[in-house]
């Protein structure tokens, strides 16, 4: 194994069956780092309450990963003032331990946060069947796909090790570090710095998203309608769907 992929790997923590304060206490930094992409966490951030329902098990492991990922803390750090295909590589790398697989994936998880909001596109990670299968309740995420797995794409290699950075990379850039390479089905470069993971890349693409709205008159129920946004215009324009009651039909690049 190179010494790259050394610095990236953690052997996994896992919440065993009787475990004393001190494993509580490494459980729960675990997943703060994992979940928060390694965010200094004040004391007056950390999630007290989720804590101690973890120290007295009324929340799994798995419960409280969602607690983290649920918290204003969390929506501060990777939701508000980033563009969404940012927010769901960060999804993917902080809940699932890998990059997204390919453009098809991004798309799904925007259409779904699009429609059914924030807390949806956080559970769909936590309770698919990949989480259960990898993590179980009681395992904190890692990133796993820095190790080649049956079924995974090697490409998916990459993406995860460019995701991932280094050691001490933190995660507060609001620029997508692969959506070049998804959009286009490249191969992903290897880039791995002290400061910010990933090939940072600006694009110009544009996106169409097919929209279903309520209808002004008795007669006239719905009717549909598209937009054609920027990049950067995306997320603004998603929001302002929702806002308004629409429904998303579809988001395809232009």
């Amino acid at each position: 194994m190179s010494g790259l992929t050394e610095t990236l790997v953690n052997d996994p923590v896992e919440l065993r069956p009787n475990a004393l304060e001190d494993e509580f206490e490494m459980v729960i930094r675990a997943a703060y780092k994992q979940v928060l992409g390694n965010a200094h966490v004040l004391d007056a951030e950390r999630l007290v309450s989720a804590e101690s329902m973890l120290r007295n098990g009324d929340l799994t492991v798995r419960g409280f990963v969602r607690a983290i990922a649920r918290s204003e803390l969390y929506k501060s750090l990777f939701f508000n003032g980033n563009p969404p295909y940012r927010f769901i590589e960060l999804n993917c790398k902080h809940l699932l331990g890998r990059a997204p697989f390919d453009q098809a994936e991004i798309s799904s998880h925007v259409q779904l946060w699009g429609e059914q909001g924030y807390e949806a596109e956080i559970d769909s990670y936590l309770d698919s069947d990949e989480y259960l299968s990898n993590f179980g309740e009681n395992i904190v995420p890692y990133p796993r796909c820095i190790r080649t797995q049956t079924g995974v794409k090697n490409n998916v290699f990459n993406q995860t090790v460019s995701l991932v950075g280094g050691f001490a990379t933190s995660d507060s850039s609001n620029r997508a570090q692969l959506v070049s390479s998804l959009a286009a089905n490249l191969p992903q470069k290897i880039k791995v710095s002290a400061g910010t993971a990933g090939a940072a890349s600006t694009t110009e693409k544009r996106f169409r998203i097919a929209v279903a709205k309520g209808g002004v008159t008795p007669v006239a129920k719905q009717s549909n309608t598209t937009y054609e946004v920027s990049y950067t215009q995306l997320s603004q324009r998603i929001q302002t769907i929702h806002r308004s009651g629409g429904s998303i039909l579809s988001i395809t690049e232009v």
